[in-house]
């Protein structure tokens, strides 16, 4: 068998010029504190790439045979059951809290990396290489955008009073300081033997709400032994 080497240079290059776009955006992830990172996104990017080159040659390999043969080929079943896969790499960079969900960009990346490596496979070098620096442009500058905006955030406050007296109108009082929080719900707890009150909260406020001051308010509440504030589910 005689090489190509013509062939294999082509061929050499599009595997390390995958391995180069899905660096360049797994970098971005990696100092981003992803860890579907920098190796992650080279990986599936060759991955991809040798998936496509395999497809495009599965052809090749069966050219010779006629209309009669038993062999049916869809170069594009491989790429597409690349895409269909990466679904499952992709929940796996995905983190649920109790008020958000965490690493939707980083599978989003994973699965167009794994386009850029089928394009690039395939020869559709330049518009890969086009949508790698717009990709590489909106990762690394549209971050900085959320400080212009603010979105809302659930919170629940939980409030513990050492004695038994009506605390509610109070907790309302000084919340109702700042307007850009408001009290969806009140929940109601009275330990009779140990004389304690729990009022627990659930909130709806803009993620730019003095969070500092508005504790060191509620701090000042006669009577309060505990404060607890954390993240609430999103309704």
């Amino acid at each position: 068998m005689t090489l190509n080497w013509q062939e294999l240079a082509w061929t050499l290059g599009r595997i390390l010029l995958a391995a180069v776009v899905g660096g360049a955006i797994g970098f971005e992830r990696e100092t981003h504190g992803q860890a579907a990172g920098f190796r992650t996104n080279i990986l599936v990017s060759i991955g991809a790439c040798l998936m496509m080159m395999l497809s495009l040659d599965m052809e090749v390999l069966y050219r010779h045979l006629d209309s009669n043969a038993v062999v049916r080929l869809d170069p594009g079943r491989i790429a597409s059951y690349a895409i269909a896969s990466m679904g499952f790499l992709g929940a796996g960079a995905i983190i649920k809290g109790k008020g958000s969900v965490r690493g939707l960009t980083t599978a989003a990346t994973l699965w167009l990396v794994t386009g850029l490596g089928l394009s690039i496979g395939a020869g559709f070098i330049w518009p890969a290489v086009m949508t790698t620096v717009v990709c590489l442009l909106i990762i690394y500058n549209l971050r900085h955008l959320k400080r212009y905006y603010s979105h809302d955030i659930y919170t629940i406050l939980s409030l513990t009073f050492r004695d038994l007296d009506r605390h509610l109108d109070d907790i309302k009082e000084a919340l109702h300081r700042y307007p850009g929080v408001h009290i969806q719900f009140v929940n109601y707890h009275r330990d009779i033997n140990d004389r304690r009150v729990t009022y627990r909260l659930r909130l709806l406020s803009k993620d730019r709400e003095p969070w500092g001051q508005i504790a060191t308010q509620l701090l000042q509440l006669s009577g309060l032994s505990e404060l607890i504030w954390e993240e609430g589910d999103v309704p």
